[in-house]
């Protein structure tokens, strides 16, 4: 069937319980769920997962367009620690050349937290926006910006299913004012 929204009775609230000196509360999530079938599998999430196939495959339809892959180029921008691919996209129009020099920079980047799956989709749509070819909005701003593009800064952490680190055990949101070139090689070819 696929993922798809279910349950019922859903609810989020502060329970009660304090924590930490400023007595912060906790929270609760509630939901009912009725199993439809009998040893059927069924998964929760928070949200519908994105996965870096699911990434690949959208980059693969944008570089593999006629029309797209005129004013967007696709990039490796470095290896991770497993060997995967972080790449970026860079989205700008080819007409009036002259001008290049003069368009301002725009980095867009998702996905440092590899649990937060909702980056990821919120990138798709920023994405799917900005190489919309009948867009004249979307036009206009690849004729006035240059738009590098990180979609997944932290593949091997989303490919292991890791909520907030790397695959060294890192935050690399909490990374970049150092990073080091082998342990977080995607946030330090980013900056």
């Amino acid at each position: 069937m696929g993922w798809h929204r279910a349950g019922s009775n859903i609810a989020y609230y502060a329970n009660g319980l304090k924590r930490g000196e400023k007595k912060c509360s906790y929270y609760t999530h509630t939901f009912t769920y009725e199993y439809m079938y009998e040893n059927d599998t069924v998964y929760f999430a928070y949200c519908y997962p994105y996965t870096y196939t699911d990434l690949q495959d959208d980059l693969n339809k944008v570089s593999n367009d006629l029309v797209k892959s005129t004013f967007v180029k696709r990039s490796l921008l470095c290896e991770t620690l497993a060997g995967n691919k972080c790449e970026f996209l860079t989205i700008t129009s080819k007409q009036n050349p002259e001008n290049m020099a003069k368009r301002k920079g725009v980095v867009i980047t998702a996905r440092v937290h590899p649990g937060e799956s909702v980056g990821s989709w919120m990138m798709k749509g920023a994405l799917d926006f900005l190489t919309d070819p009948n867009n004249l909005e979307a036009e206009l701003l690849r004729q006035h910006f240059v738009f590098k593009v990180v979609p997944m800064l932290n593949p091997d952490g989303v490919i292991n299913g890791n909520y907030r680190c790397s695959l060294a055990g890192c935050d690399l949101n909490r990374r970049w004012k150092q990073p080091s070139k082998v342990l977080h090689p995607t946030i330090y070819h980013t900056k």
